[in-house]
């Protein structure tokens, strides 16, 4: 019983002990004591209560004081209670102090909680990054097109990295420039002759305004010649009158035709109308007989005179045999 006694004693030391030591972080108050770092065992204690870690705090102090950067801790303590990155923060503050770049802690903590990673932005401040845009086509002047590959060497711009435009941006106005400056060429032999023209129009025209990125050179890779877009326009222009050409050609057919059907109908109604009239001559002759306008001696006359207009039509008409 009391060998149990004892061992029970000697579990709830240990536990008392490791208790204390968990609440109560005597090591790590030890190693920032020595580090330099002031900071109380009750803050410790204190920064448990508060859910946070006390070893990611400690940590960070002792890199920033190692590396001559004095930060306050209820600051860092509360750029972690925001959801921030705070190991990036503060390597990225130690990258920028070492480079001579003016960042403050406000500033990269607003950068961290902005959702961009602060400590490439310093590494990208001190070593440039190459960009490569996507082909970009444009057509000189001269109808040619060119195809054109540029790499973009940017660096970050600290002071516009919060709400400044991305890389996309950068990229899409660059591309713009050098679809202005071929456009704006006369011949694309010229183009190809001095590529650097094309940098030169890009670069003036300040494209990395209201970006996070500040454009140091811009260099062009590659340049292909593509269609002759020109002439292929003139092919479909050309295409595209003789097809306007033969539809107004068809709608003039279309309007002869139908005149001349309208024509014909007109013939077709102006001679059933003289059938009409000589069918109707018989009974005006006999009616003019029984009113008494018309006597027997003018009748004659009347058929004397049309035999005589048909013996006359005979005459004028050419016989078959002559016309052989």
């Amino acid at each position: 019983m009391e060998a149990w006694s004892v061992a029970g004693l000697v579990i709830v030391g240990f536990f008392l002990l490791w208790l204390f030591f968990y609440f109560i972080p005597v090591g790590l108050w030890f190693n920032a004591l020595v580090s330099g770092v002031h900071i109380s065992l009750l803050q410790l204690v204190l920064m448990r209560w508060r859910k946070v870690p006390p070893q990611i705090i400690v940590r960070n102090l002792i890199a920033a004081k190692k590396a001559g950067l004095n930060l306050n801790r209820n600051e860092l303590e509360a750029h972690y209670l925001a959801g921030g990155h705070l190991n990036l923060v503060v390597q990225a503050l130690i990258s920028a102090d070492k480079a001579n770049m003016n960042l403050d802690f406000k500033t990269a903590t607003a950068i961290d909680l902005a959702g961009r990673n602060v400590f490439e932005a310093v590494q990208m401040s001190v070593n440039p990054k190459v960009i490569n845009t996507p082909p970009v086509a444009a057509v000189a002047k001269d109808g040619i097109q060119l195809i054109a590959k540029a790499r973009v060497t940017v660096r970050t711009n600290i002071k516009q990295l919060v709400g400044g435009a991305g890389e996309e941006t950068v990229l899409a106005r660059v591309g713009e420039g050098i679809v202005t400056s071929i456009g704006s060429a006369v011949s694309h032999k010229q183009v190809l002759e001095n590529p650097d023209s094309i940098s030169r129009v890009v670069l003036g025209k300040g494209l990395d305004s209201g970006t996070a990125f500040e454009i140091l050179s811009i260099d062009i890779a590659d340049i292909d010649v593509g269609k002759n877009i020109g002439a292929q326009l003139q092919i479909d222009q050309a295409n595209a009158d003789k097809n306007i050409a033969q539809a107004k050609a068809e709608e003039r057919r279309a309007m002869a035709v139908a005149l001349e059907q309208e024509m014909r109908a007109k013939a077709q109604d102006a001679r059933a109308k003289v059938i009409e009239a000589e069918a109707e001559v018989p009974m005006a002759l006999a009616a003019a007989f029984r009113e008494g306008h018309l006597g027997v001696m003018d009748y004659y006359r009347l058929e004397n005179i049309k035999a005589d207009t048909q013996m006359r039509e005979s005459i004028s008409k050419p016989s078959s045999g002559n016309s052989k």
